[in-house]
């Protein structure tokens, strides 16, 4: 019974994420409200037309659950079914035009990742996983990529969204220099949901984040896990949904990028640029 509820779940699921795909689509390089929620952190109208799009389909087909979304947070229901929904990952791309941004959903069933959807609408991919049955890109199935050095490997990151001179900010950039010295590079393409979701179909080899939150990372999770790639946390701990932080790889390189992750902490304390000796 639960199987087939699944399949029904995983049809609506594909269908909601082109249908929001759609209001972004349209709105796309027009005039929008763009509102600041914090530093570097940004909300637009899209925003909240996708999210409460999604979020009225949802609750006229499965009233009971729970939903978590990024504008309006956590709608407790039931607490055996939680959606986990981003309307739109990437909106600093987004409101500036550049065509890189998708729409994340994501089912929980009694805590357990049991479906997720990322869709690319300009793009026009859809990017979907069952747990423990495969992942897909516009229905074809998707592994992570063979590739086993890191010398030969290609790689995303998630600096936070307020790139300062903190802490974390040196740690972000000891981790960028780490990997971009002993890779083929190493990409920030503003949107997580993307870059998980092409580990998962191996044009890229890794990624990793800080600062993330649920809905940035659930349903690529699923994606990347079903595709054969391994997820954790930067230290090669256990992936918490609530954890704030990602590592996500095909597998093959996780080791490796555990072990140059820890590299690049103990080198985090060394000045960042403009903050050498004498300068303020």
């Amino acid at each position: 019974m639960l199987a087939f509820k699944l399949d029904e779940a995983y049809q609506f699921t594909m269908e909601l994420a082109r249908e929001a795909g759609a209001i972004l689509r349209e709105r796309f390089g027009t005039a929008l409200t763009v509102e600041q929620k914090g530093p570097a952190d940004l909300v637009t109208e899209a925003d909240r037309l996708s999210e409460a799009h999604i979020l009225r389909r949802i609750r006229e087909r499965y009233p009971d659950h729970d939903i978590l979304a990024e504008e309006s947070g956590l709608q407790a229901r039931s607490g055996a079914f939680r959606w986990i929904i981003d309307p739109l990952d990437g909106t600093t791309n987004f409101a500036r035009s550049l065509p890189l941004f998708g729409v994340s959903i994501a089912l929980e069933v009694e805590g357990e990742l049991a479906l997720g959807a990322i869709y690319d609408p300009m793009g026009e991919e859809l990017f979907s996983a069952v747990k423990g049955r495969g992942a897909w890109l516009n229905g074809e199935p998707i592994r992570v990529s063979t590739v086993e050095r890191l010398e030969d490997g290609l790689f995303a990151m998630a600096f936070p969204s307020a790139l300062r001179r903190t802490p974390m900010a040196q740690k972000s950039l000891a981790q960028f220099a780490v990997f971009s010295q002993r890779s083929l590079g190493v990409r920030r393409l503003g949107t997580a949901v993307l870059e998980l979701a092409y580990v998962a179909a191996g044009r890229l080899d890794g990624y990793w984040g800080l600062e993330l939150n649920a809905w940035d990372m659930a349903a690529g999770v699923l994606v990347v896990q079903e595709a054969g790639g391994q997820v954790s946390g930067l230290d090669g701990s256990p992936f918490r949904l609530d954890g704030r932080q990602i590592l996500a790889s095909n597998g093959r390189l996780h080791p490796t990028m555990v072990h140059r992750l820890a590299e690049a902490g103990a080198r985090d304390g060394a000045a960042l640029p403009g903050q050498e000796e004498g300068r303020p």
